[in-house]
């Protein structure tokens, strides 16, 4: 099984977004996915009583025991459980990323804080877990060509040594408006371009994961920007 943790010790880096987004548009009849929701904000289970429906599945894990979740959810063979965790370093985001496949690090210009990346970084290193920090909620590309803001992020991350996914997340009004409705990007609007970057970003997490077990031996976003 695979498991995705977001995760920050920054509040409005937009995790629960992200997680939501790419839950929904991975989940499918033939790819079992699972909800673990370890933030105590529960934006991530509120989402899912909007959404009214039982997929993908959700546990709580505001009371610890994630590794137990994560132990039966591969008994009952799901395939990705997607883990949205708490604005802080805290024990229950600590054990969510040390039974990650790979860890998602959202970054928000808005919220910029390399103390805060660092912190989330280092712990990633010291638990071995591969990780990749994705730009989020970030201006619109003009004429294919990322904002200066973007840019000089990329520069300062550069400096770390760090992967950094090449795409972005764009600050879009479907991305939260969707969220209203219990709903994906893609199942709002399957033709939009957010939907289109959820998709973008799903592959390169996909393409890390087979990497991780070996099975793509391509470039991949853990180890360079996909």
């Amino acid at each position: 099984m695979n498991v995705i943790v977001f995760a920050s010790r920054k509040g409005g880096s937009g995790k629960s977004t992200l997680t939501a987004h790419l839950a929904a548009h991975a989940n499918r009849p033939s790819r079992r996915c699972m909800l673990i929701d370890c933030d105590p904000q529960g934006s991530i289970s509120l989402w899912h009583k909007l959404r009214g429906t039982a997929e993908p599945q959700l546990r709580n894990g505001t009371r610890g025991g994630v590794k137990e979740i994560v132990e039966q959810a591969r008994a009952d063979g799901v395939e990705w459980a997607f883990v949205d965790t708490p604005p802080n370093m805290s024990g229950m985001a600590t054990d969510a990323m040390s039974e990650a496949t790979l860890v998602i690090i959202p970054v928000r210009l808005a919220v910029f804080d390399l103390a805060a990346v660092k912190e989330t970084i280092d712990f990633a290193r010291q638990s071995k877990k591969p990780f990749a920090l994705v730009i989020n909620a970030v201006p619109p590309r003009r004429d294919n060509t990322e904002s200066p803001f973007v840019t000089q992020v990329r520069e300062v991350l550069a400096s770390l040594n760090v992967p950094v996914w090449a795409g972005q997340i764009t600050h879009r009004t479907i991305y939260s408006l969707s969220l209203e409705y219990g709903e994906g990007a893609r199942e709002y609007d399957a033709d939009s371009p957010a939907a289109a970057e959820v998709a973008a970003l799903w592959g390169a997490i996909d393409r890390s994961v087979k990497a991780i077990h070996g099975a793509y031996a391509g470039a991949a976003m853990h180890r360079v920007a996909a």
